[in-house]
């Protein structure tokens, strides 16, 4: 498991890999895990961090009971259920540069332009 994860409905994923496919760039765009983790972070994601490869500074998990609800919904389903009640004016609202410029926008950077 990467160093930086989200938890959505009780599962530890990847954060930057989710981050780019729900944002539908390509895996070499420039968004670095810092950059994911605060856009996760601020919709109210929980996110965690291994302090060493292979070891997480969080505590150890246990197998959920047997009874306890299952969903094996997709990663892309789960996004889609997070962001429904967002309205086509909030969609219009966002930067046409977002994935590009993400440091300006969660940080005041300098932009980059092509």
């Amino acid at each position: 498991m990467p160093k930086w994860t989200v938890i959505i409905d009780n599962r530890e994923l990847p954060a930057r890999p989710l981050v780019l496919e729900a944002a539908g760039v390509l895996p070499n765009d420039p968004t670095n895990s810092h950059q994911a983790i605060a856009i996760l972070e601020n919709l109210g994601f929980e996110t965690r961090y291994a302090a060493e490869p292979g070891k997480s500074d969080q505590p150890a998990r246990t197998d959920a009971p047997a009874d306890a609800p299952r969903d094996n919904r997709s990663i892309l389903e789960i996004i889609g259920d997070a962001t429904k009640d967002l309205t086509e004016e909030d969609w219009k609202n966002l930067p046409t540069d977002l994935s590009k410029n993400v440091d300006h926008y969660l940080y005041g950077t300098k932009k980059v332009e092509e």
